[in-house]
């Protein structure tokens, strides 16, 4: 079992447009599609489009049409009551897969929000392989929530925990990986930026400046991190060493989602047992898979390229106390 928590989920609204947007102007749409998104969420379709058990938590008012756009989608879901309409998110995409996001704030949560959605997750969370925290906060949610969760699973479930992956940013990220030590991190090349507070080294090509910023966090205070990086695929940094993947030829339609489905890819393998190397893979193949799919949708396994998917794997470590290299 995979079990999300999303707290600020999202109605995707995605306009495809026949030509290159035209700021200032007026410009005619060839379609229109609303899924039901939010990080947390889409990693769960993703499980369930493969047919694998999983459960979504989240804040929800039934009256608000995020519902049945949410049960179209076949995900069980643990829901929340909350007062508040879902926020919703403009995606417009031109013909060559370039998009554009307007992403809204959501409706604030009370602390009684928060305590009923963490005691939620807790219960959510028995017998659970894996606890996917996913997405922004709720604005009323303190930055430190995510951990808040954490803590509140593992004193409650102890060596039966399951282990926690995180998809975050900003501050939320940064408290999670300070105080919380989850199995799994899931930034992009500019939230790992954020994260360690300096640039990533440009003298490096982008896989390997991500590998050594990665290595100055693994195992110290994440156990493994999985960077992903668009066109360029992803990189996973364990206590074992650092792996580069690169995506096979994708003719992109849509990237909304494409990182959240590639968390999805990673742990799918991952409870299967497979090694570093397929966990990326597979990580890679799910993210290629999302962006060729109109809007948020989540990509099944037979939506997945055949096309091969390279991984190197670095031969040196970086050496955080000379702040170079060795092997």
């Amino acid at each position: 079992m995979i079990v999300t928590l999303t707290t600020n989920p999202s109605l995707d609204r995605t306009v495809t447009l026949a030509a290159p947007l035209r700021v200032g102007e007026v410009q005619g749409a060839d379609g229109v599609r609303e899924d039901a998104g939010g990080k947390g969420i889409n990693v769960a379709r993703v499980v369930a489009a493969a047919s694998r058990p999983t459960l979504a938590v989240l804040p929800l008012d039934e009256a608000d049409p995020f519902a049945a756009a949410l049960r179209q989608t076949d995900v069980p879901v643990r829901a929340v009551h909350h007062d508040g309409a879902t926020r919703a998110n403009l995606t417009v995409v031109d013909p060559d897969g370039v998009t554009t996001k307007v992403n809204l704030p959501g409706a604030a949560l009370t602390a009684i929000d928060a305590a009923a959605l963490q005691a939620a997750v807790v219960d959510a969370s028995e017998g659970a392989t894996w606890l996917v925290l996913a997405g922004s906060l709720a604005p009323g949610l303190p930055a430190d929530f995510y951990v808040r969760v954490i803590d509140a699973v593992r004193e409650r479930w102890g060596a039966l925990a399951p282990r926690i992956a995180v998809d975050t940013s900003g501050p939320a990220l940064a408290a999670v990986v300070e105080a919380a030590t989850p199995a799994l991190i899931k930034p992009n090349d500019e939230e790992l930026a954020e994260l360690i507070g300096h640039p990533l080294d440009a003298r490096l090509p982008l896989a390997e400046a991500v590998a050594v910023a990665a290595a100055d966090l693994v195992p110290s205070r994440v156990d493994a991190a999985l960077i992903t990086l668009g066109g360029d695929g992803a990189v996973l940094v364990t206590a074992d060493g650092a792996w580069h993947g690169t995506p096979p030829p994708t003719q992109v339609r849509s990237t909304v989602g494409a990182g959240d489905s590639s968390l999805a890819g990673y742990l799918l393998a991952e409870t299967d047992g497979a090694s570093e190397e397929g966990r990326l893979r597979s990580g890679i193949r799910y993210g290629s898979a999302a962006a060729a799919l109109p809007g948020t949708q989540p990509p099944t396994p037979n939506d997945l390229p055949t096309g091969d998917v390279p991984v190197r794997r670095f031969t040196q470590k970086h050496n955080p106390t000379t702040g170079g290299h060795r092997d």
